[in-house]
Formats: structure tokens, sequence, C-alpha cells
């Protein structure tokens, strides 16, 4: 059975097709150490852990509610999108978080997403992060595939319109474009911001902690009317972020003159954790309609994906299941 792995850096998804539709596996991309001594209590509790000479590491969900209750900052095995070089854990948290969603393989294929080398930071690119998840993939037992993370989202959003769109898909680490038409890729980059870089910028203004301001983040949000001064610095946040990814658009539509290429109006999918607030959707398409001469295309709507959380993954399924056949 083939199957879609979408490898974010807030959360690990499996995408599987079963008879009754499509199984999704989900598991939290953080950790968090602790004294050898919670080991017992661990076991009690059921969660997922990795023993490192003296210490554990808490894995998953887990982690970041112990994290925010203790005040305490989960570790990431990814960074802004890519393996980070300064956890020197990540590579066997990676490995069994992924074997946790993904189980073993008996050859077929495993889509797995990559980002687009980041625009904003040519010293950047994806080639280890790519051959760290092949690696992990193919140990699983899987036909390993890299594909890029908005293609999917085009792929498992727009057959109606022929796979023609522009995607966005607002992650933790980083945030991914893709124009495609007729399902061949014409345009894709990353950019460095995504949720993190959000919870970074308010923790940092109101002198609180990541964890909590990601908390506070999932909890739910109304970002045109904020309740309190963290959703405040939350929604400023998440304003600018929208700007600075349409900046960027709208200079790659005018450097690569995409307007021209495009012969018929097509959608704009907005996907991604970091859409999921209450409105992301009404303040992205006013800071679109700000932009609109700059972008010089007509979009047919502008529209959230249909499973945020899950798109990617499943426009993943979706080409594995075609290699498949």
């Amino acid at each position: 059975m083939s199957i879609g792995l979408d490898i974010g850096t807030m959360n690990i998804v499996a995408a599987k097709h079963q008879k009754d539709g499509i199984d999704i596996k989900r598991v939290r991309d953080a950790f968090l150490d602790l004294p050898k001594a919670s080991k017992k209590v661990l076991k009690m509790s059921n969660v997922s852990f990795v023993e490192r000479g003296e210490e554990l590491l808490l894995l998953g969900d887990a982690a970041l509610e112990m994290a925010n209750i203790f005040g305490k900052e989960v570790r990431r095995p990814l960074s802004q999108g890519l393996v980070s070089p300064s956890e020197i854990d990540s590579l066997e948290v990676l490995g069994f978080l992924i074997k946790e969603v993904i189980g073993d393989g008996n050859g077929q294929h495993c889509f797995f997403s990559v980002p687009a080398a980041p625009i904003d930071d040519k010293t950047q690119d994806v080639v280890y992060h790519k051959g760290v998840f092949e690696r992990i993939v193919t140990d699983c037992g899987y036909k390993a595939v890299a594909s890029n993370e908005a293609m999917a989202i085009i792929f498992a959003e727009a057959a109606k319109e022929q796979f023609s769109a522009l995607s966005f898909s607002f992650g933790s680490g980083m945030t991914n474009i893709a124009l495609a038409f007729n399902g061949i890729e014409g345009m894709t980059f990353s950019v460095q911001r995504g949720g993190d870089w959000i919870d970074a910028g308010a923790a940092r203004s109101l002198g609180s902690t990541k964890s909590r301001m990601c908390h506070i983040k999932e909890q739910g949000i109304d970002l045109l009317s904020p309740n309190s001064r963290e959703e405040e610095a939350l929604s400023f946040y998440y304003k600018e972020i929208i700007r600075y990814v349409l900046d960027w658009v709208s200079k790659e539509f005018h450097e690569r003159q995409l307007s021209q290429l495009v012969t018929r109006p097509i959608p704009i999918i907005i996907s991604g954790g970091t859409s999921k607030p209450k409105n992301f959707l009404e303040l992205f398409k006013q800071e679109l309609e700000a932009r609109k001469k700059k972008v010089g295309m007509h979009f047919s709507e502008v529209r959230l994906a249909s499973d945020q959380l899950n798109a990617v993954a499943k426009g993943l399924l979706v080409q594995a299941m075609n290699e498949e056949e």
C-alpha cells in the first residue's frame, strides 16, 4: 500500500488509502529531555520516549504539553523547515517519529514532502534534508520519492481546475509556494518564515516563551478581533508574514513574467497549520488586494484547502498511488 508522508517542522503526517477512505496518522515533531528517573512514570503514562544515556527524550504531543506546563521550550528535530544542525539527537528522533506513523513497508512507494530551497536565504539548500529522509524512509522498507510540498497541495485540492493553481503552504518552519498549470510546475520557492517565526516574535515582544505563544495560538484566536495582549501580538506577526510572503510572490511573478504564461484565471489555495486561525483567509485577501497590480494576474478565487493540516500528505498520496498504477 502506497503512502504520502508530510514531514513538517511542527507535525509529521502520513496518509494511507483504506477501503473506507483515507487514513491519517499524525505525530508532533518535537521532543523534550527529561532525567532518567522519569522512566517508570512515562511507561505508566503510555507516552513515547527514547533513552539516551542518562536522559530520556519525551516525544510528540506529550513533549509540548510538558514544556508548556513547566515553562520550558521543546526541542525540534527540524528548524525553519530543514533538519536542524544544532540538534545532535535530531536524526535518531526523526527516525523514531517517522517509523511511528508509516510503520514497516514492503517495497511500496512513499512520496515524502521536501520544501523548495529558501529564496530569502541563498546559503541554505535542501540537499542534506532530502538525503536524510530518503534514507529514513528507505530503511523503513519503502521506495522513497521526494516531492515538493506546495505542489502536493495542488494535487490534493485542484483536480476540478485540472491541477492549475497557486498554492501556499503556511507551515511552522517556513512557507512554501508553488504555481502549476495543468499539473506542470511553473514556479516553486520557499521563505524561511512560518508559525515558529510568529511565535518567536510574539514571545520576544512580551517576554514570554514560544511554547506559550504556540499554545495560545492553537487554542483558537481571531486575527481580526484579538481578545488579549498575547493574541494582539500574534495577530501583528500574522499580518507581517502574509505581507512578506506576498511581496516575494509579487517579485517573482514580475521577474519571471508569469502572468503572461497562465492563459486562464486559476485559484489560490491556502493550506498549512499556520493558516488555521479564524479570519486568516480574510487577512490574506486584504493584503492580496493591496498588491493586485504588482502581481499582475487575475485569480478565479482565493480559498482554504478543504483539510489544511493534511492536504500535503493527501496530495503526496495521490502521487504515490498514481506511481503504483
